[in-house]
């Protein structure tokens, strides 16, 4: 496949070395190829060209010259050439080792909040590096999955009542036949929990009640369950439970979709979503304040409210 490129060659007078640094630090955080000293490339992608003339300007205004160049990628050789100089293969191997690290001395014996930090910050480190791989390969692949075993081995040590996805054709429901219900999920309930109840009052049962169940043993007869194995609303194959709420109630609202890929990265990973970071600290700090899951949805309920406002005024 051809791809342009955009080349960005630049000088700086020797003496403005903090103006050379901060350059070389901004190029480096957009993922620039080094062809030699002065000369940086990029793939000609959107957002890329405005990214490399900041930087000239930058030079420029420090006393050096700079240009930006477009060049067509017509020779096959070249552009092998060009590719290699954008090879995340050694981060990616670099990360694999740290998963597997933290799978033999972290996974059974670290204590779960420092388990739960470290399977983040993989993560996080894992999308830095996949955020600058423009021709991804097998390494990234490799990494992926990886990092998805941990996550999955860590879910089952800290959560071990979450969920299993289900493999089944997730029906359309009427909404008159769960108005005034009792509905019940796992006590101390999570985005994807908290989420789904916020969804069944303003959407689904505005007259709901909610039980928090020590297990999901205990879940009564007449009550509708969600967010376990085995529950009448549950994961059903890349779909978290809101989502499955969403297709079976028929709400195509673009905000609540929006909403669940927000609460399907929070809670099983996958595509990152901006405000995944926001939304995860707000939940554990209500998780830290508040004991009781009633107040801990009500709660949860205002910051739903104010996302869905906001995503629906952004005309998402």
């Amino acid at each position: 496949m051809k791809y342009s490129w955009l080349v960005l060659i630049l000088t700086l007078p020797t003496h403005n070395a903090t103006g050379r640094m901060r350059v070389w630090r901004a190029l480096k955080a957009v993922g620039c190829g080094v062809l030699r000293d002065g000369v940086y490339l990029l793939p000609n992608r959107p957002g890329h060209r405005q990214a490399l003339r900041v930087q000239a300007e930058e030079v420029v205004a420090g006393g050096g010259s700079a240009h930006v160049l477009v060049l067509d990628g017509e020779n096959q050789e070249q552009q092998q050439t060009f590719e290699a100089l954008f090879d995340r293969s050694s981060e990616y191997g670099k990360l694999v080792d740290a998963v597997r690290q933290a799978v033999d001395l972290e996974l059974e014996s670290a204590e779960p909040a420092r388990l739960r930090r470290q399977v983040t910050r993989l993560r996080k480190e894992f999308e830095t590096v996949a955020a600058l791989d423009y021709f991804p390969g097998a390494a990234r692949d490799q990494a992926a999955a990886a990092l998805e075993e941990l996550e999955h081995a860590a879910s089952d040590r800290l959560t071990p009542d979450e969920p299993h996805a289900a493999h089944r054709r997730i029906k359309r429901l009427q909404l008159k036949d769960y108005q005034g219900r009792l509905w019940a999920t796992r006590r101390r309930p999570w985005v994807d929990r908290l989420a789904s109840a916020w969804l069944v009052r303003r959407f689904l049962d505005p007259e709901a009640r909610f039980l928090w169940l020590a297990s999901p043993a205990d879940c009564p007869p007449d009550a509708v369950g969600f967010d376990f194995d085995g529950a009448a609303f549950t994961h059903v194959g890349a779909k978290v439970t809101f989502e499955v709420l969403l297709a079976s109630f028929g709400l195509t609202d673009a905000a609540l979709q929006r909403l669940g890929a927000l609460v399907r990265y929070l809670d099983v990973g996958g595509i990152p979503v901006p405000e995944a970071a926001g939304l995860e600290a707000l939940m554990r700090g209500m998780h830290q304040r508040l004991a009781d899951d009633d107040a801990l949805l009500a709660e949860a309920q205002e910051v739903f409210d104010s996302f869905h406002q906001a995503f629906s005024e952004n005309g998402a």
